[in-house]
């Protein structure tokens, strides 16, 4: 039985995580499966970065 491959991964918003993911499975994004597991918070006053994105994303066949 093989494992798919699947990553979680952190990005500034969740499209930057997806595409941070895909890079790293060299996959496209027809051939993945994804999580959103957190959206992005925005900090005090609209600033970004008060908490990632992150995603999971796992190879589908």
């Amino acid at each position: 039985m093989s494992r798919k491959p699947s990553i979680e991964v952190e990005g500034k918003t969740v499209e930057d995580a997806i595409k941070k993911a895909l890079i790293a499975l060299k996959l496209p994004r027809e051939k993945v499966k994804i999580e959103v597991l957190s959206e992005e918070e925005k900090g005090l006053f609209g600033m970004p970065g008060a908490k990632p994105a992150k995603v999971r994303i796992s190879a589908i066949n």
